[in-house]
């Protein structure tokens, strides 16, 4: 296919959501911003070569392009909503304003030419968010040319970007978007004790990964702990043991201390340094693309995802955390959470877990449809659904509810105003993406769902879902849902009905 034609058809997919959002809204102006942007500003200065200043790497080198689809006023009415504040308004009504949440409240009145969807007996929440995908990374069509998620070539990759493997134009995007996904986490996979960079992404349709990077959000690293280190490089040189695993963990961070230490160092030598004396210039240390990783882990600008199942080793990856000054933000898949529960609210660390996968190997075998309950029942637990797969992402709310029943049970007060944190504000919180999404607050971004019932049911379906206040997705609306480019010129993919339609 020429060049033009394939941008052609690019542009079309992303149109085909931007001027429909103009036929059930106000049309878009010819001149509204699209979904891209120039990278030249949004990036940081380079880094000083040392005549103007201290060395400092470049901490966002691949920045991020996103800007939201044009919107337009929409004002929702009659609906129950969640606002992920733990909060529930019946009969309530949600704002959305230049993109942006600007009410939430009983009684809201439309602006003039605002939108106004009259949902009465529907549900409205904010944009569900995945803190555990591997879409794009393992993208549909599933084949070993596009397996690009395990850098299985060292027990330590933290120097690859999980960004750089990620292919926007995987058909599971408009699937999770057509399931309330507003947000995702895309993470390296499991292979190593230290797999790499996350990247944390906006759901939109895009040519490109850095249009689809959350603005401002910051990077994640992936760990893993248990069998599948000791399974893959077992017969590879090591490890081969758990105790192998920690010894490998332990004499990472080590190394990065002492590479931390050095750039320390060196800036406050530059601050001491006078250019006027007679002592020459500081020498900056040489980059590491490895230790670079680990030392923002350390230094807290890079937040810990660490894949562990058992509770015991849980534990222990919280005594290592202390012995080394960094800090966990979530175990992932924990199976065995609701063990050391309390453990893990004592020291501020969410548990993302599945609602009952379990079984497929030993680690994952001892867990309780209650898991999630559990860790929530703490004083200050911090629990959060999450996917892993590219089919479980596309019905996370279902996911939610089976957890929610299972706690429901044994006797737990679980109301759904307090379950819908476990798929917005929780990971959010745990993403570091709280204060701009997650929640239905005024000003946060118009990451908004409306559900066509109770969310938590096993009939729910999402009937809009609004990012940045665009409405993306109509399940009335075939318009609103283009398939990717790859599938297009595919046997029985026409250009619009992506999710399903």
């Amino acid at each position: 296919m020429q060049q033009n034609a394939k941008l052609t058809i690019v542009a079309t997919m992303a149109c085909a959501i931007s001027a429909c959002a103009g036929e059930n809204n106000e049309a878009a102006p010819d001149d509204a911003p699209q979904n891209s942007a120039n990278a030249a500003d949004a990036a940081p200065a380079a880094a000083d070569d040392g005549n103007n200043g201290p060395v400092r790497p470049n901490t966002d080198p691949y920045p991020s392009t996103y800007e939201p689809y044009p919107s337009a006023a929409t004002l929702i009415t009659g609906a129950t909503i969640l606002t992920g504040t733990g909060a529930r308004i019946d009969n309530g009504s949600v704002l959305i304003e230049g993109g942006k949440i600007a009410g939430v409240g009983a009684d809201l009145t439309a602006p003039d030419g605002a939108t106004i969807i009259e949902a009465n007996g529907k549900w409205v929440t904010p944009g569900i968010i995945d803190i555990h995908s591997h879409l794009g990374n393992y993208p549909s069509p599933s084949t070993q040319s596009m397996s690009d998620g395990n850098e299985v070539t060292n027990p330590n990759t933290a120097q690859v970007w999980t960004e750089h493997s990620v292919w926007p134009q995987d058909a599971g995007f408009t699937r999770a978007l057509a399931g309330g996904v507003t947000a995702l986490q895309i993470l390296p996979g499991s292979a190593n004790l230290f797999g790499g960079r996350s990247a944390i992404l906006k759901n939109v349709p895009a040519r490109t990964v850095q249009d689809m990077k959350f603005p401002g959000a910051p990077y994640g690293m992936k760990m893993a702990c248990g069998e599948n280190p000791k399974r893959v490089y077992g017969q590879q040189g090591g490890p081969g043991t758990r105790m192998g695993n920690f010894a490998g963990y332990r004499a990472a961070w080590i190394e990065a201390q002492g590479y931390k230490k050095q750039w320390d160092d060196y800036w406050a030598d530059y601050d001491e340094w006078d250019p006027k004396g007679d002592e020459d210039e500081p020498d900056a240390p040489s980059r590491d693309l490895k230790l670079e990783t680990l030392a923002g882990a350390l230094s807290g600008d890079i937040r810990v995802n660490m894949h562990c199942y058992r509770g015991d080793e849980m534990v222990q990856v919280l005594d290592m955390a202390k012995e080394f000054g960094y800090r966990v933000t979530t175990f992932h898949h924990a199976i065995e959470a609701y063990k050391v529960a309390d453990k893990l609210a004592e020291n501020g660390v969410c548990a993302a877990v599945w609602a009952d996968w379990w079984g497929f190997k030993l680690e994952a075998y001892d867990t309780v449809r209650e898991n999630a309950a559990l860790v929530h029942a703490q004083d200050g637990g911090c629990a959060i659904i999450h996917s892993d797969d590219a089919h479980g992402i596309q019905r996370l709310n279902q996911e939610a509810g089976k957890a929610m029943a299972a706690g429901r049970r044994m006797g737990l007060e679980l109301p759904e105003e307090t379950v819908i944190t476990w798929l917005t504000a929780n990971p959010a919180k745990a993403m570091g993406v709280l204060d701009q999404t997650g929640t239905l607050e005024a000003g946060k971004m118009g990451d908004v769902v409306i559900w066509n019932g109770n969310p938590f049911s096993v009939y729910a379906r999402a009937e809009h879902v609004f990012v940045d206040g665009a409405l993306l997705y109509d399940r009335s609306d075939p318009k609103r849902s283009p398939r990717v480019d790859f599938e297009l010129g595919q046997p029985g993919n026409d250009a619009t009905g992506g999710a399903g339609q």
